[in-house]
């Protein structure tokens, strides 16, 4: 894994100490801006290499990675997983608690396929299709959504209808785009490393390796 640390933060954090006095240590604007200079310089830039490596640890296509930049909807990463067979979602969420879903799956949202095909996760709901500026933009059981044909799959952002405005579903559209490797970093969690068996100390060597159960007479 590839760490690039921001040298300007650092260089400037002792600086700032310094001018605080001897009461830097408990004074917070240093310490609010030792912590900055730490956070960035722990800041983390994924290779390609390694974003393919944490999505196929998920289960996701590579491909089918994208973000969305929203500063009033920050991510939540726990949201973050796959859709489908290798597709993907990640949720974002603002301080008011308004969610936008992010979803990515293979093939097109087509005319004739734009109503049978249901709003979220919705289903036996009526969906509504209107093209809008080379996307379309559905509704249906209390949701609406704007689907992007990105490379020959569709990309999706979907919200409750009354949390989330059309013009702002719209607005984040074009915030939509694959991730660059510090991005990558901060969405894909990193692959779980390989865990060690555990030794039991009951296990005989001999036989089938069965639990030792015995007891002593009167157990």
């Amino acid at each position: 894994m590839n760490r690039r640390a921001r040298v300007l933060p650092l260089l400037l954090a002792p600086l700032l100490l310094t001018a605080c006095g001897t009461e830097s240590a408990e004074d917070p604007v240093a310490a609010a801006a030792s912590a900055a200079a730490s956070e960035a310089a722990e800041e983390v830039f994924l290779t390609p290499d390694e974003l393919e490596n944490r999505a196929k640890a998920m289960g996701v296509d590579p491909e089918l990675v994208y973000v969305m930049r929203v500063p009033e909807f920050p991510l939540a990463p726990q949201s973050v997983g796959v859709l489908g067979d290798d597709g993907f979602s990640a949720t974002y969420v603002a301080a008011s608690g308004a969610m936008i879903r992010l979803s990515v799956e293979r093939g097109e949202i087509t005319e004739a396929t734009c109503r049978s095909r249901p709003v979220g996760d919705t289903s036996d709901e009526r969906t509504t299709c209107e093209f809008d500026a080379g996307m379309w933009y559905r509704t249906g059981g209390g949701r609406h959504e704007y689907v992007l044909p990105k490379n020959g799959h569709a990309v999706r952002l979907s919200a409750e209808a009354d949390a989330v405005s059309r013009a702002v579903l719209r607005d984040a559209t074009g915030d939509v785009h694959r991730p660059d490797a510090a991005e990558a970093a901060a969405t894909l969690p990193s692959p779980r490393p390989d865990s060690t068996p555990v030794e039991r100390g009951d296990l005989p060597e001999f036989g089938d390796g069965a639990p030792d159960n015995s007891v002593d007479i009167g157990g």
